[in-house]
């Protein structure tokens, strides 16, 4: 990991041949956890340009005392839910995301699926005990990191990682307890939750 410090070292200073090193160190495996979150080669194409785009832009404040990896992945996890907040709200991705191989829904049936979609979202959000509710919000909500939750809340990142696990784990325990949920809406929210 010392050479990849001096690589970010080397990338804050502008160097290109630095930048191009570490994109081929990690575009694989970042385009791999995008193509996860979103389910089509051309998005997670895009997420990959996008972060490494942002890494170029703001180099000169990037921190070498923290993982570079973890940099990465962050703003991969942040631009993943933008894009998919989005075409949450936009038909034609919506079938190419969600429903790539079935017709399109009704407008009427639409606004009935997304409605449904939030209060199942909220049922299982209120499951969770008051702190893994704060945590989980500040995670998912404000797209903040387990460092910067674990700074603002006064807490260790594990323990924040800890009760990130143990939210996820029961808000997929919620849906999995609800069989009369219809497929697609579990669907949509195991992606939210991956």
């Amino acid at each position: 990991m010392d050479n990849e410090k001096l690589l970010v070292e080397q990338l804050i200073s502008g160097s290109e041949k630095a930048f191009v090193t570490l994109y081929n160190n990690y575009k694989d495996v970042i385009y791999g956890y995008s193509l996860k979150l979103l389910k089509v080669n051309t998005y997670a194409e895009e997420i990959l340009q996008d972060v490494f785009m942002k890494v170029w832009q703001k180099r000169e404040t990037l921190d070498t005392t923290l993982s570079f990896k973890s940099f990465l992945f962050t703003i991969a996890r942040n631009k993943c839910f933008d894009f998919l907040e989005k075409a949450a709200n936009i038909d034609k991705m919506k079938q190419a995301i969600f429903y790539k191989s079935q017709k399109s829904f009704m407008n009427s049936d639409q606004r009935l699926i997304e409605v449904d979609f939030e209060q199942i979202k909220r049922e299982a959000f209120e499951c969770l005990s008051p702190k893994r509710r704060i945590i989980f919000e500040m995670s998912r909500e404000k797209r903040m990191t387990y460092d910067e939750i674990a700074t603002e809340l006064g807490i260790s990142e594990s323990t924040v990682k800890s009760q990130m696990s143990k939210a996820l784990k029961n808000m997929r325990n919620f849906l999995n307890r609800h069989q009369d949920v219809p497929f697609i809406l579990i669907y949509l929210l195991k992606v939210c939750l991956s």
